[in-house]
């Protein structure tokens, strides 16, 4: 009978993969730096506890919400898709040459594709509220402002991903059509599109959930919409009309996602 050989068992592999002393460094930096933030934040649990009492006060005032201004608050919130739905469609449809532009492989020439990088670049990283002041002071009060602040932000959003998704499209048909002849424009529209489009179609449907949500807040700037019957509202102290508008958009903003959601099923399945 032949001697069977004992294989040696293996240690199993460590849980955690002991970081290298720059790794490790970095980590201790990052931890101390979010020390540093808290205390630069004022952190307070004795303020907190202490303004409890006041919270709860101020929920007691809230309820029951009144219905004196249901009608008012109605158009207001019929304003405030509006805005959001007007900025998504047309913020959409200008993202899309822009984002070929931004597209290395679709782009006429590189300084276009830098071009049109730094200007989505600019339009997404500038918070909404300073473009909602810049086209209050451009085209003056209401939700016209608004909607052209959506109009930017829906750029900033959409010419990115749409970019992106493009960039990712599937190379065989581009490269069959480029064997056949085909042109630029004609590679873009039979294969790039068509390829993108489910992307697209679920970034764009995103967009208009966060329009609706910033659409809100742009108003406390007097950029049209709900947000300055809030503000109204908070400013007077009345409490109570404050949670009618707060429990309408949050209505809003459930049946906006709600329908959202079905359309991207629906048309993405």
């Amino acid at each position: 009978m032949t001697d069977m050989i004992v294989q040696p068992l293996h240690a199993p592999p460590p849980r955690l993969v002991r970081p290298s002393a720059g790794i490790f460094a970095l980590y201790v930096g990052v931890g101390a730096f979010f020390l540093f933030s808290l205390y630069g934040s004022n952190l307070s649990p004795a303020k907190l506890i202490d303004g409890l009492p006041n919270m709860l006060r101020l929920v007691g005032e809230m309820f029951p919400p009144s219905l004196e201004r249901l009608q008012s608050v109605g158009g207001a919130m019929l304003e405030t898709f509006q805005m959001a739905f007007a900025g998504t469609v047309i913020g959409v449809i200008l993202s899309v040459p822009l984002a070929i532009l931004a597209a290395r492989s679709l782009t006429p020439h590189i300084s276009l594709y830098y071009a049109a990088r730094w200007l989505i670049a600019l339009f997404r990283t500038v918070p909404d509220l300073v473009w909602a002041l810049f086209f209050v002071v451009t085209v003056g009060l209401g939700p016209f402002a608004g909607m052209l602040t959506l109009v930017v932000d829906a750029i900033g959003f959409c010419g990115r991903f749409f970019a992106e998704a493009m960039e990712e499209a599937d190379k065989g048909p581009q490269e069959a059509l480029s064997a056949l002849g085909a042109g630029r424009s004609e590679i873009v529209f039979s294969a790039v599109l068509p390829s993108a489009m489910p992307s697209m179609i679920n970034s764009a449907l995103f967009t208009l959930e966060k329009a609706t949500r910033a659409s809100v807040v742009l108003g406390l700037v007097g950029a049209g919409g709900i947000g300055i019957e809030l503000k109204v509202a908070m400013d007077l102290f009345q409490y109570d009309q404050a949670a009618t508008i707060i429990i309408g958009v949050f209505l809003l903003v459930l049946i906006v996602e709600r329908v959202s959601s079905i359309l991207r099923k629906l048309i993405l399945k």
